[in-house]
Protein backbone atom coordinates (compact mmCIF):
# COMPACT_ATOMS: atom_id res chain seq x y z
CA UNK A 1 0.00 0.00 0.00
CA UNK A 2 1.49 3.80 -0.75
CA UNK A 3 1.77 5.64 1.85
CA UNK A 4 0.32 8.70 1.59
CA UNK A 5 2.36 11.74 2.88
CA UNK A 6 0.31 14.65 4.30
CA UNK A 7 1.35 17.75 3.25
CA UNK A 8 1.93 20.75 5.57
CA UNK A 9 -0.01 23.48 4.65
CA UNK A 10 1.48 26.79 5.83
CA UNK A 11 -2.03 28.81 6.31
CA UNK A 12 -0.95 32.11 5.95
CA UNK A 13 -2.88 34.70 7.40
CA UNK A 14 -3.74 37.97 4.88
CA UNK A 15 -5.46 39.88 6.84
CA UNK A 16 -2.66 40.04 9.67
CA UNK A 17 -0.37 40.99 7.01
CA UNK A 18 -2.51 44.27 5.92
CA UNK A 19 -3.32 45.01 9.14
CA UNK A 20 0.72 45.12 9.73
CA UNK A 21 1.09 47.08 7.22
CA UNK A 22 -1.45 49.59 7.96
CA UNK A 23 0.21 50.35 11.18
CA UNK A 24 3.58 50.20 9.90
CA UNK A 25 2.17 53.25 7.42
CA UNK A 26 0.13 55.14 9.96
CA UNK A 27 3.63 55.18 12.53
CA UNK A 28 5.41 56.41 9.90
CA UNK A 29 3.07 59.46 9.02
CA UNK A 30 3.20 59.99 12.50
CA UNK A 31 6.63 60.11 12.73
CA UNK A 32 6.87 62.72 9.56
CA UNK A 33 4.07 65.00 11.44
CA UNK A 34 5.94 65.28 14.20
CA UNK A 35 9.07 66.25 12.38
CA UNK A 36 7.11 68.85 10.41
CA UNK A 37 6.16 70.40 13.73
CA UNK A 38 8.93 70.60 15.28
CA UNK A 39 10.43 72.16 12.20
CA UNK A 40 7.59 74.31 12.25
CA UNK A 41 8.25 75.38 15.83
CA UNK A 42 11.41 75.85 15.04
CA UNK A 43 10.99 78.31 11.85
CA UNK A 44 7.72 80.08 13.53
CA UNK A 45 8.91 83.18 15.19
CA UNK A 46 5.48 85.47 15.14
CA UNK A 47 4.68 88.24 13.13
CA UNK A 48 7.21 91.49 12.67
CA UNK A 49 6.45 94.31 13.94
CA UNK A 50 5.61 97.35 10.92
CA UNK A 51 8.43 98.86 9.26
CA UNK A 52 8.63 102.44 10.56
CA UNK A 53 10.41 104.90 11.96
CA UNK A 54 10.50 104.24 15.73
CA UNK A 55 11.40 100.65 14.24
CA UNK A 56 14.69 101.88 12.71
CA UNK A 57 15.37 103.71 15.79
CA UNK A 58 15.20 100.72 17.70
CA UNK A 59 17.70 98.74 15.34
CA UNK A 60 19.94 100.39 15.44
CA UNK A 61 19.80 101.42 19.30
CA UNK A 62 19.80 97.22 19.54
CA UNK A 63 22.93 96.61 17.83
CA UNK A 64 24.79 99.45 19.63
CA UNK A 65 23.54 98.12 23.06
CA UNK A 66 24.89 94.72 21.62
CA UNK A 67 27.85 96.14 20.98
CA UNK A 68 28.16 97.35 24.11
CA UNK A 69 28.15 94.35 25.83
CA UNK A 70 24.99 95.36 27.30
CA UNK A 71 22.45 92.75 25.87
CA UNK A 72 23.26 88.98 25.60
CA UNK A 73 22.68 86.85 22.44
CA UNK A 74 20.33 84.17 23.28
CA UNK A 75 21.64 80.40 24.30
CA UNK A 76 25.02 82.70 24.91
CA UNK A 77 24.36 83.69 28.40
CA UNK A 78 26.78 83.57 30.55
CA UNK A 79 29.26 84.17 28.23
CA UNK A 80 31.37 87.18 28.49
CA UNK A 81 31.95 89.35 25.63
CA UNK A 82 34.27 92.62 25.34
CA UNK A 83 32.60 95.95 24.41
CA UNK A 84 32.98 96.60 21.06
CA UNK A 85 33.36 100.10 21.43
CA UNK A 86 33.76 101.41 17.82
CA UNK A 87 31.26 99.25 16.92
CA UNK A 88 29.18 101.24 19.30
CA UNK A 89 30.02 104.20 18.23
CA UNK A 90 29.11 103.50 14.32
CA UNK A 91 25.37 102.41 15.15
CA UNK A 92 25.80 105.59 17.49
CA UNK A 93 26.61 107.96 14.34
CA UNK A 94 24.08 106.04 12.35
CA UNK A 95 21.09 107.52 14.42
CA UNK A 96 22.96 111.11 14.16
CA UNK A 97 23.06 110.92 11.15
CA UNK A 98 19.50 109.94 10.92
CA UNK A 99 18.45 112.60 13.23
CA UNK A 100 20.35 115.28 11.05
CA UNK A 101 19.17 114.14 7.88
CA UNK A 102 15.39 114.11 8.99
CA UNK A 103 15.16 117.57 10.93
CA UNK A 104 12.01 118.98 10.03
CA UNK A 105 10.11 116.01 8.56
CA UNK A 106 9.65 114.21 11.90
CA UNK A 107 6.38 113.90 14.18
CA UNK A 108 6.60 115.27 17.65
CA UNK A 109 6.83 112.11 18.82
CA UNK A 110 9.29 110.69 16.39
CA UNK A 111 11.39 113.36 17.41
CA UNK A 112 11.64 113.19 21.06
CA UNK A 113 11.84 108.84 20.48
CA UNK A 114 14.79 109.62 18.53
CA UNK A 115 16.56 112.57 21.08
CA UNK A 116 15.30 110.39 23.87
CA UNK A 117 16.85 107.14 22.94
CA UNK A 118 20.11 109.01 21.17
CA UNK A 119 20.39 110.34 24.74
CA UNK A 120 19.80 107.02 26.52
CA UNK A 121 22.45 105.69 24.65
CA UNK A 122 25.01 107.88 24.14
CA UNK A 123 24.94 107.66 28.19
CA UNK A 124 25.22 104.00 28.12
CA UNK A 125 28.50 104.39 25.81
CA UNK A 126 30.28 106.92 28.36
CA UNK A 127 29.43 104.42 30.82
CA UNK A 128 30.97 101.25 29.20
CA UNK A 129 33.80 103.51 27.84
CA UNK A 130 34.85 104.71 31.38
CA UNK A 131 34.92 100.78 32.77
CA UNK A 132 37.05 99.48 29.72
CA UNK A 133 40.81 99.92 30.34
CA UNK A 134 42.40 101.72 27.25
CA UNK A 135 44.59 99.49 24.74
CA UNK A 136 48.07 99.59 24.58
CA UNK A 137 49.49 99.57 21.24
Amino acid sequence: MAEKKEEKKIIIDEDWKKEAQKEKEILAAQEEEEKKKKTEKKLHRGPLPQGNFAAIVSMLVTQALFALGLLEVKGREGQEKEPDLELAKYNIDMLETIEEKTKGNLTAEEKKVLENTLSQVRMAYVQVAEQVPPKTQ
